[in-house]
């Protein structure tokens, strides 16, 4: 007999605001976020997803949505699940929860997706120093591929995935995360840059009641409030996994999250169509609304067996990945390199953040050279599949980065020549769509190249 369809247990209605569904979304991290579904162990289910920024980006013209966006309400998760074994007992605190990606993709009737940068005093991103303007590119997608009238001329298979999947930590482990954070956030150089040369940008996103949604939780409740001042923003990847944003985690992965509460209270969401590993733009891969269809395991005591504490307690551990079968094959490929040297020649020492960003640099600037702006190249980077890589590490003083750009996704030949061709370099139309930068922070130029 054949196997039975997944069932839906997270449905998402677009035509809704994430906290108007039927089972309303949530875009923080707290073990009192009360479960909106209950699986078994082997059970396949299916869970939609709205995209990151909860349905507030458009399929239009014009990038003043990105520019507007509130940056405190990124994030809308699906869940949280409640997972039990086949005996009706949940998943307990040091277990860890298997959680197998069987199929996914973008919501049917809805293939389109969107890539973008936040305006510099909106957060920025990997290269706000350089391109402080809000930016977004549409995307299309035809089956497996993806193109975009806003950067024409390239195509590319996606390797779709989801950007956050994650357990629900308990409260000795938001604590610490909260206490770590805060720390930082108060204690830290008020001068730390990210690269320690790009324009500064918060040390960490300490909790807030303003953007916070917590599913079920009303708000305006006193239980609301309490909960929003102790809630974890979903920003960095932590110790539950969240938003790793590892491209590779698509059909047939399996990813291995530590339990902290009883049941896991497993949450997804921010799917991804295609990304470039760093994700540099910030907001960039191609965002979109999306399903996943999974199968959970239960591992019991597996914190213990398979996870090594990095840090003064058993919570101070990391997921493990396992990468499916399943991604594009490319056989050729430029790479470009990046040192730990800035704009400004000055050396920093074996830092691999100032050496990729070197890398991505680099990239940028050499792809302009074929009729792109450098507003286009940066959105590519961040959401094709590029492959980035510390490739060194020891060598003192120098850290080195690479950024892998599969050749075959552009229609002209890419690699250097003897002789530079003219007519792949007339100027491509239309450029992406890009705001005005009202701020009045400085920009870095790279000083052999032209901005």
């Amino acid at each position: 007999m054949a196997p039975s369809a997944p069932r839906l247990i997270v449905p998402i209605d677009l035509k809704k605001k994430p906290w108007e569904q039927k089972l309303p979304l949530h875009n923080r991290w707290h073990p009192q976020i009360p479960p909106v579904a209950e699986v078994m162990a082997g059970e396949y289910f299916r869970v939609e997803m709205v995209d990151a920024n909860g349905g507030n980006i458009k399929d239009d013209n014009s990038s003043l949505d990105v520019k507007l966006i509130d940056s405190s309400s990124f994030h809308f998760l699906s869940g949280p699940i409640r997972v039990l074994d086949v005996d009706g007992v949940p998943a307990k605190p040091g277990d860890l929860l298997a959680v197998e990606i069987c199929n996914l993709g973008p919501l049917p009737g809805d293939e389109w997706g969107y890539t973008a940068t936040l305006d510099r005093e909106n957060g920025g991103g990997f290269l706000t120093d350089h391109f402080p303007c809000a930016t977004k590119a549409i995307w299309y997608f035809e089956g497996i591929y993806a193109y975009s009238p806003h950067i024409p001329g390239v195509r590319f298979p996606g390797l779709t995935h989801p950007g956050v999947i994650g357990t629900a930590p308990s409260m000795e482990l938001l604590n610490i995360w909260n206490e770590r954070e805060r720390q930082l956030e108060e204690n830290g150089l008020k001068t730390l840059k990210l690269c320690e040369v790009l324009h500064s940008r918060p040390l960490a996103n300490l909790p807030s009641t303003k953007g916070c949604h917590l599913g079920k939780i009303q708000q305006g409740t006193p239980e609301w409030e309490r909960i929003a001042r102790e809630a974890a923003r979903t920003t960095p990847g932590r110790e539950n996994g969240g938003n790793c944003d590892i491209k590779n985690l698509s059909r047939g992965s399996k990813i291995y999250l530590p339990v902290f509460v009883d049941g896991a209270n497993l949450s997804t969401g921010d799917m991804h169509f295609s990304q470039g590993d760093g994700e540099v733009s910030f907001c960039g891969a191609i965002e979109m609304n999306g399903f996943l269809e999974l199968k959970c395991e239960i591992i019991r005591g597996g914190m213990k067996e398979y996870l090594t504490p990095m840090g003064p307690t058993p919570l101070h551990v990391n997921p493990i990945f396992e990468i499916g079968p399943v991604e594009p094959r490319f056989s050729e490929w430029l790479v470009f390199e990046g040192i730990s040297v800035d704009e400004s020649g000055r050396q920093h020492y074996l830092d691999a953040s100032v050496a990729y960003k070197r890398a991505v640099l680099n990239a940028i600037d050499y792809l302009s050279k074929f009729g792109y702006s450098k507003e286009q190249m940066y959105l590519l980077l961040s959401c094709c599949p590029c492959e980035g890589r510390i490739s060194g590490i020891v060598d003192s003083p120098n850290a080195v980065a690479t950024l892998a750009i599969p050749t075959a996704i552009f229609d002209q030949d890419i690699r250097p020549k003897t002789k530079v061709p003219v007519g792949p370099r007339l100027v491509r139309k239309p450029d992406v769509l890009r705001c005005t930068y009202d701020g009045n922070l400085p920009t870095t130029k790279n000083p052999a190249s032209i901005m």
